[in-house]
């Protein structure tokens, strides 16, 4: 059966594929070009701009709205919201020793959600416990050593994004679909492996690499060195997001652009759609030169599907 396959989807169908959709791209884009009013073709360059898009004002509805919210939404401190989501959704259960024994804490909730808040502000254990009546230092960074893990910390992370997506505000925003991917330079020691003095930012540090759903949650979060091309961490974050939000559609800055990552995104079934530079006038020579990048890069690595399988 996979011969068969194999047989007729190789790589020459695959690229053939790719052309058509290039083709019915470039036609849909042809022609609803007179009906679109934000993209703009200079008659002398024939250089294609998009003008600068305004958003509308506030409707007075939206303002009445968002004053009744403030009103009824009563205000409240960072550690009693870390406080009441570990009540409800039970995020903490996961944490423990590496033994998988139970914690021997006298309470293991309270001093899970104190260890999250410190380390979550990026506040040093022995900093916190000056401010922080009943617990020591030691304790704090005992238990932040002993019983967190990025592993559990991720499982931690995918319970609380599959409340919140249940939720029914949740969905007033998107629906899941849709991501989107950027960094954050995050000031760190020089001794850090991970920590590269910065062109842009002119300082030490590494990139917090994010992906924020359309429902207004973070899937995953990645910490990079500042050097890397950040497109090469966006599929990695997908893969590795255990949640029950899967994206199909991936927005991302001019650093998501990148032709080894448009072809993986395509095998990968979602949808990679980085801002173009500046630079780049002509969008169908654009766009055909990643998909041609795209397919001959497929035909190098993969000249055969049963190869691959």
């Amino acid at each position: 059966m996979a011969t068969l396959f194999c047989a007729e989807f190789d790589a020459r169908f695959f690229r053939r594929q790719l052309e058509d959709k290039l083709r019915n791209a470039a036609a849909a884009a042809d022609a609803g070009y007179p009906e679109n009013e934000g993209l703009v073709i200079g008659p002398e360059t024939g250089i294609p701009s998009l003008k600068a898009f305004r958003a509308d004002g506030q409707r007075p509805s939206a303002k009445r709205l968002e004053q009744e919210i403030k009103a009824r939404m009563p205000e409240r401190s960072l550690m009693g919201i870390v406080a009441r989501t570990a009540y409800w959704v039970e995020w903490w259960r996961g944490f423990g020793p590496p033994s998988s024994n139970e914690p021997k804490l006298t309470d293991p909730l309270g001093r899970y959600v104190i260890v999250t808040f410190v380390k979550g502000t990026n506040m040093g254990p022995y900093e916190a416990a000056r401010h922080i009546p009943g617990v020591s230092g030691h304790e704090l960074s005992y238990v932040a050593n002993k019983h967190f893990s990025i592993v559990l910390l991720n499982e931690a992370i995918s319970d609380l994004v599959n409340a919140h997506a249940r939720l029914d505000i949740s969905q007033a925003w998107g629906d899941g679909t849709a991501v989107a991917a950027d960094g954050t330079h995050m000031d760190t020691y020089l001794d850090n492996l991970l920590s590269e003095t910065s062109v842009r930012y002119g300082k030490p540090g590494g990139i917090a690499y994010h992906h924020v759903s359309d429902t207004y949650i973070a899937l995953f979060t990645h910490f990079i060195p500042c050097g890397v091309w950040e497109a090469v961490y966006i599929i990695e974050g997908l893969l590795k997001n255990t949640s029950e939000v899967k994206p199909t559609t991936v927005h991302a800055d001019t650093q998501g652009q990148s032709f080894p990552v448009f072809a993986l995104a395509h095998l990968l079934g979602f949808d990679l759609m980085p801002r173009k530079r500046p630079q780049v006038h002509d969008y169908r020579r654009a766009v055909a030169a990643e998909l041609k990048g795209s397919t001959e890069l497929l035909g190098h690595c993969a000249p055969s599907s049963s190869e691959i399988l």
